[in-house]
């Protein structure tokens, strides 16, 4: 089992700014999924951090990251920042997602409002 998450997905998918570690454990996509669906927001946090310090780079897939936003919102519902960098990756990878990520920008600054 690995560390962490981040760990889990460097393994699976590789890391644009480090080799991908020597690893005799099963990598499964739904395995990572998995750990996934079920990591706090800290750790979530961590592995975007680490692996996609800036939005566009990094090699998890586009997919992977909007589920990682979303997880980490249904978590943390009322942090405008948040929000501000999960609708930043939504806009990179858009056109399909503007909507949504234009959304939580409203939302966000409603948020900072009060």
């Amino acid at each position: 089992m690995h560390m962490t998450l981040t760990e889990e997905a460097r393994c699976l998918y590789g890391d644009e700014y480090g080799p991908t570690p020597e690893c005799d454990l099963q990598h499964e996509e739904y395995l990572f999924v998995e750990a996934l669906t079920f990591a706090d927001a800290d750790a979530i946090l961590a592995m975007l951090r680490e692996l996609c310090p800036n939005i566009v780079d990094g090699l998890l897939p586009v997919w992977v990251r909007n589920l990682a936003h979303r997880l980490v919102l249904l978590q943390r519902p009322g942090e405008p920042e948040l929000m501000r960098a999960a609708a930043a990756g939504l806009w990179t990878h858009g056109p399909d997602w503007d909507g949504i990520a234009a959304e939580l920008e409203r939302r966000a600054e409603a948020l900072e409002a009060r």
